[in-house]
């Protein structure tokens, strides 16, 4: 079902990045980098039909939260409809507007926030500011975990991954379809 809703909304959206949800393997790669152990806020930028969002809710604990902020109506009504958990709070916005967003539930911080958006079609301003707000959005040892197509070049994401970050690292994930580029910031 996850693959027709893509297909479904990429005719219609030209701002959706791939036209399949991301592989098991390519949302356990990603998520590794986080400790679920302990209460976490995450925070998911561009969620989509939810592969990673349920894959954190079963492994989340009841007092974490996943704040997803999707920008298509479209995925916002079938995340509503088919990841109904309390846990989940899910915003129709834009990923700039993490700090107002965050603060609806009284945090100024957040432990995590992983990325889908397709900042290789974003104008620059807008990826530096998503990247600034993000950073500014993090606690100290906090993660920006970004999973981009395969293609990206560094002048996409790394280079401002690099202007807000004390630590950036990315490398190539090729268990998906199409290819990722997976990229660890650490604030």
């Amino acid at each position: 079902m996850s693959t027709k809703e893509y297909i479904k909304n990429i005719i219609k959206d030209p701002n959706i990045a791939s036209i399949t949800p991301t592989s098991k393997a390519g949302v356990q790669e990603v998520c590794e980098k986080m400790d679920l152990s302990k209460d976490v806020v995450i925070v998911e930028y561009g969620p989509a039909t939810g592969v990673f969002t349920n894959y954190l809710l079963k492994r989340i604990s009841w007092d974490s939260m996943i704040i997803a902020i999707e920008a298509n109506a479209n995925f916002v009504r079938y995340l509503k409809e088919n990841a109904v958990d309390p846990r989940l709070k899910i915003h129709h916005d834009s990923a700039e507007n993490i700090d107002e967003i965050i603060r609806q539930y009284g945090l100024e911080k957040v432990d995590y926030v992983i990325s889908g958006i397709p900042f290789s079609m974003m104008d620059n301003k807008i990826r530096q500011s998503i990247v600034q707000r993000t950073s500014q959005s993090l606690k100290a040892g906090g993660k920006f975990l970004p999973y981009q197509t395969f293609f990206q070049k560094d002048e996409h994401l790394k280079n401002h991954l690099l202007d807000h970050f004390s630590s950036t690292e990315d490398k190539f994930f090729l268990r998906n379809l199409p290819p990722m580029r997976l990229y660890e910031a650490t604030k």
